[in-house]
């Protein structure tokens, strides 16, 4: 198991891949980050139908402060599909939080997924946000989302560079997307 280091002195966390004996406390960590069940359902539903292409873990102290995961996704295009990964949902403790634990967590995330060989990685999420991390607009690059979102929410990342050229299309995700 690959354990990364992160924080500092006084708030020290590793982030490494969820195991089996994690999921009680994945579920707690995501539903006190989002205040509802929804997320932690989305989880579970993906895990059962072994729709995870990532799923990472900050602890700290041996507690689970952090989750995050990647499932794949599909761009459907008149030429045909190109796989690729959707990240998402992204959760930290409400205590643990302004720390940095998710943004290692992410960039923890695309590492991997790009030392997997995956191409592209798309998000639902604040601009402001995930743009750091190197994401922009999906419509830019001919890409919009199977969800009725406004596009600037919507975003993706090249993992391997030119991933997109001449790919254009609509995005979609796992069914279990559909119930949140």
């Amino acid at each position: 198991m690959t354990l990364e280091k992160f924080g500092s002195p006084e708030f020290f966390f590793q982030i490494r891949p969820e195991n089996p004996d994690d999921i009680p406390e994945i579920r707690q960590v995501l539903e006190a980050a989002f205040g509802q069940p929804q997320e932690a359902s989305l989880v579970e539903a993906l895990r059962q139908r072994r729709a995870v292409t990532l799923s990472l873990v900050a602890v700290h102290e041996n507690r689970i402060i952090g989750h995050l995961l990647f499932s794949p996704v599909t761009i459907k295009s008149p030429s045909g599909s190109l796989p690729a990964v959707g990240l998402g949902p992204v959760a930290v403790m409400p205590s643990c939080q302004k720390r940095g634990v998710g943004a290692a967590l992410i960039r923890s995330g695309l590492t991997r997924c790009q030392q997997d060989g995956h191409r592209l990685a798309v998000v639902l999420g604040h601009p402001d946000y995930y743009t750091r991390f190197g994401f922009a607009p999906a419509a830019n690059f001919g890409l919009t989302c199977e969800f009725d979102v406004p596009p600037e929410l919507f975003m993706t990342l090249e993992l391997r560079p030119t991933a997109l050229m001449g790919t254009s299309g609509v995005v979609l995700y796992p069914p279990e997307f559909h119930a949140v």
